[in-house]
């Protein structure tokens, strides 16, 4: 009897089985399982992509008005560098007027601005400090600087000078963090045009380190939203700022020999300094920069492999290049390589595929399954976000963000400075296919009828695109209409 009761209670749970799970999908209002699912796999572009914060950057002047960039090569970063005497022309007033005027400028151009402060000049007579400094009480050295004397730079371990240099770089972070056509800002400030050093001068001296951490503070305080990105070379301060949420840049990048055939920056300076400051992670959370040594005709003269140089780059995960605004090697075989390293410098995001029900009703929440590649050599460091869009030949649409941001969206690695690396460094592999379930509720209003699904990248508080995907089928307005939707009631 008891046996019996068993087999009957067992058999009465596996008939309920089929309405339990329809009281699961009609309490979720979700669509049904049985619902058809539409499978997408985009197509690949090998384009070049302007995209925000990466690639080629133009120097001390727009891409408009940069007469040596070529009409092939995108350029969405503008990066300048200034005196602080251009900035701060009178004691305590900022020429915001110049700087508004130079980020209008890059605007307009399709490009945001870097920029970097500079206080000690090499140059005899063209000073980068303010002329007014030594009225108000600051202390200016005089120096030497490749046999040359008289050489004049400010003091920032004199107390009244330091004060007032911080105080300019609080005002700027007040003014121009976070805003929107701000890329990043190189940390300068200490050194010959700002770049941590003061190599070749027998009388003139870095700043004591307590000088130099307070004037890292100084921009990490007054720039939270605005990537900041410290010069390789001075190790203690690098390690310092890269500590405190600071990317790098350097600024001798393809140096095979140039200076000293038996030491160069590429073999002999960044792996020594990379590894030494503890940065070989830091491009996980923020920018690397480069800068070409000379420029890239040099380099073709020279006869060195821009594969290897290139390579290099992007295996250090590099995300933009500055070459200094200066012409290209007119030799046929650059312009593939360029081209074959723009397409990996920076994030490159593909979507491999994307899955939805063919149908849904107004008012449920829809499944949208997507698979992405970052084949670029960095992430994006700002969390933008998936987003899809319905609209239909009526006019209606809607943007209905999803849940997933791109900046955990990781490339591929190699291992950095070994014997093998040195030989020939490796083309870097692409990132690991990362698979993204979202989850998005139609409204409750929408009208019933066929929709194209498109699918975009947006910044928040935005429904309009800001990245170009690695893909065909983009439209005019930066979406990518890829499949359709039925809307139900």
């Amino acid at each position: 009897m008891d046996r019996f009761r068993i087999i009957l209670l067992i058999a009465t749970f596996l008939a309920c089985i089929p309405l339990f799970a329809t009281l699961a999908q009609d309490s979720g209002r979700s669509a049904p399982a049985s619902a058809k699912i539409v499978t997408i796999l985009p197509e690949e572009t090998d384009e070049l992509l302007a995209n925000p914060g990466i690639g080629w950057e133009t120097f001390d002047k727009t891409r408009d008005k940069d007469k040596s960039l070529p009409a092939w090569i995108p350029s969405t970063v503008h990066y300048a560098r200034w005196g602080w005497r251009v900035l701060e022309p009178r004691p305590g007033e900022i020429d915001y007027a110049f700087l508004d005027k130079v980020l209008a400028g890059s605007h307009a151009a399709g490009q945001r601005l870097a920029f970097r402060v500079m206080c000690c000049s090499p140059s005899r007579g063209q000073p980068y400090h303010p002329d007014w400094l030594e009225e108000v009480g600051g202390k200016v050295l005089t120096v030497d600087n490749e046999g040359h004397d008289w050489v004049r730079v400010p003091d920032l371990d004199d107390v009244d000078t330091l004060a007032r240099h911080l105080h300019l770089i609080e005002r700027l972070g007040a003014r121009y963090d976070g805003h929107p056509d701000l890329d990043h800002v190189d940390l300068g400030s200490v050194g010959w045009w700002g770049e941590w050093h003061m190599s070749g001068s027998k009388t003139a001296k870095m700043p004591t380190m307590e000088t130099r951490k307070q004037i890292i503070d100084a921009y990490v305080n007054a720039f939270h939203k605005t990537p900041l990105l410290m010069l390789i070379g001075d190790t203690e301060s690098l390690a310092y700022a890269v500590k405190h949420g600071a990317g790098w840049r350097a600024d001798c990048l393809g140096d095979m020999g140039g200076f000293s055939k038996s030491w160069y920056h590429m073999r002999d300076a960044y792996p020594h300094l990379v590894q030494d400051a503890g940065i070989s992670e830091a491009w996980k959370t923020a920018p690397v920069a480069w800068e070409t040594c000379w420029d890239m005709r040099r380099w073709v003269k020279e006869d060195w492999s821009l594969r290897f140089i290139l390579n290099y780059a992007l295996t250090l995960h590099g995300s933009c290049i500055n070459n200094k605004s200066a012409p290209l090697p007119t030799d046929e075989a650059t312009r593939p390589e360029i081209e074959r390293f723009l397409r990996r410098l920076g994030y490159r995001f593909v979507l491999k595929e994307m899955k939805h029900p063919k149908q849904a009703a107004a008012g449920t929440s829809v499944a949208i399954e997507t698979r992405w590649q970052n084949v670029g050599s960095a992430p994006c460091y700002r969390s933008y976000r998936v987003a899809y869009r319905l609209s239909n030949e009526q006019g209606h649409a809607k943007v209905l963000p999803g849940t997933d941001t791109v900046n955990q969206w990781m490339p591929g690695s190699v291992a950095l400075f070994t014997k093998e690396f040195f030989q020939q460094v490796p083309d870097l592999p692409p990132g690991d296919v990362v698979q993204i379930p979202d989850q998005v509720t139609l409204p409750k209003d929408t009208p019933k009828g066929q929709y194209d699904l498109a699918i975009g990248i947006v910044a928040d508080n935005s429904a309009e695109p800001v990245i170009r995907l690695a893909i065909k089928g983009r439209a005019a307005d930066g979406w990518y209409p890829l499949s359709k939707l039925t809307i139900s009631e």
